[in-house]
């Protein structure tokens, strides 16, 4: 049965689709590929098994197409899939976090140019602990966090894709945001120099 409400054009893609408008299915492709791929490889750590998995999930899209209907935003949906998919992965292979060692890059040189690149080596080293970080999480925290974060869905979508409450989302959210901050602290403990 259709929403009273008009369809969004995902939707009305997904029911052509449904209907046998094969064309419908790369038009799909073509919008939702990109955001797809991102949350799966932030979801198991590498692009190439990150990509594996998105065309996975978008076979499942395509098998799922006669029981489709439009009962909640397209997004969600598609998510639920991504998300149980990846799911699925990190239960059955190793965990691919690595541990990275924090160093510290000691005083700050007196040159500008050099206290330039060593910003840079401290963001790339930041941005290299949050990717690790995410990685460590709980394969559910880890799921809302990303599709909270990344694809900009709400509490309630999260809850879809994840089958599972508003309250459980929350508290999911909140958890992973309290481990990632323990996790990164040293990276956002401010310098201290050497007297």
């Amino acid at each position: 049965m259709a929403p009273s409400s008009p369809l969004s054009p995902d939707a009305e893609l997904m029911c052509r689709l449904r209907d046998g408008d094969d064309d419908a299915f790369t038009e799909l492709f073509a919008r939702w590929r990109l955001p797809v791929v991102r949350f799966a490889v932030r979801f198991v750590g590498t692009q190439a098994r990150g990509e594996e998995l998105s065309q996975d999930v978008f076979l499942k899209l395509y098998r799922a197409r006669e029981r489709y209907e439009p009962r909640e935003r397209f997004a969600a949906y598609l998510f639920r899939i991504a998300t149980n998919h990846c799911l699925n992965e990190v239960r059955w292979t190793e965990p691919q976090a690595k541990d990275i060692a924090v160093e510290t890059l000691g005083e700050e040189p007196a040159d500008e140019r050099l206290t330039g690149a060593v910003d840079l080596v401290h963001t790339a080293r930041l941005q290299d602990g949050v990717r690790a970080a995410v990685l460590k999480l709980p394969p559910n925290q880890r799921a809302a966090l990303l599709l909270l974060l990344d694809e900009g869905l709400d509490y309630e979508e999260i809850a879809a894709a994840l089958e599972t409450s508003v309250a459980a989302v929350k508290s999911l959210i909140q958890r992973a945001r309290k481990t990632l901050a323990s996790e990164l602290s040293a990276f956002l403990e401010p310098k201290t120099t050497g007297a």
